[in-house]
């Protein structure tokens, strides 16, 4: 799982998921309104993104930026450009500039057209979110990562993994119309998808962050019936556990856990 998924902000969503069944009030008009809000407040940022990112480099750092740069003036075919593309979101992310590593990911994928592509673009973009403390780069990042994953869900619409990105992207920036659409997306997945252990952790490390052990416990205890060597609900048992106070359950699993959960 990305550090995304595990990075969920406590104080947003502690009554939220004492919800557990909720109802999204917000009207379509409303829906088309926010996210046109968004994407348009969000347009021209890469520009900005761009300037100040390449202020900050060092010499060094940006000749590679400007190379490929170069070559992209004057790639000669599609296949050229997206190779170009993939190269730059590759050197922008290893520049931990994840918003404008999303971009050109985003620009490769518009070309490939591709389910993982747009999968990829997404993930990028979400890593942004993650990483991101100002609220304009929050928002562009938020804006494209959902623009991203809906690409690749509508090329494939049967992958629930676009979908809990999605719905994951919702939780971590919810949009202030409609504050619980991540919640109850993810409900709902859970509910399409009942077996996912995926879904079931992410339900389970909401539980945890909201302080309903028991919840928890259950989510996970059931993921873990259907993998038991997964390494995010194990650990996180032992987290569900320890809350319950139960020790001798928490470390069962904390003997168990080789990679704790990135809080």
């Amino acid at each position: 799982m990305t550090k995304l998924q595990f990075g969920l902000v406590f104080s947003a969503f502690a009554l939220l998921l004492m919800l557990y069944f909720g109802f999204d009030t917000t009207s379509p008009k409303h829906k088309g309104l926010e996210k046109t809000r968004a994407l348009a407040a969000v347009s021209t940022n890469i520009n900005v993104l761009m300037t100040t990112a390449k202020k900050q480099l060092e010499s060094l750092e940006l000749a590679p930026v400007l190379a490929l740069e170069r070559q992209l003036a004057v790639a000669p075919t599609d296949s050229v450009k997206s190779a170009i593309f993939k190269q730059l979101s590759g050197t922008w992310y290893d520049l931990k500039k994840p918003g404008i590593a999303g971009y050109y990911a985003g620009e490769a994928a518009g070309l490939a057209g591709t389910e993982e592509s747009w999968s990829i673009a997404g993930t990028t973009y979400s890593i942004c979110l993650q990483q991101a403390h100002e609220k304009k780069i929050k928002s562009y990042c938020t804006a494209h990562a959902i623009q991203a994953f809906e690409n690749a869900i509508s090329l494939n619409p049967g992958n629930p993994q676009n979908k809990l990105n999605l719905a994951l992207v919702y939780v971590q920036n919810p949009p202030s119309e409609n504050p619980m659409k991540g919640v109850l997306m993810l409900l709902n997945l859970n509910k399409t998808y009942p077996e996912n252990v995926a879904i079931l952790n992410n339900l389970g490390r909401l539980a945890i962050k909201t302080s309903q052990f028991d919840k928890a416990v259950q989510r996970l205890e059931k993921a873990h019936s259907i993998d038991a060597d997964n390494q995010t609900t194990i650990c996180l048992l032992a987290q569900a556990y320890r809350g319950l106070g139960k020790e001798d359950k928490a470390e069962e699993f904390i003997k168990k856990c080789k990679t704790p959960p990135d809080y």
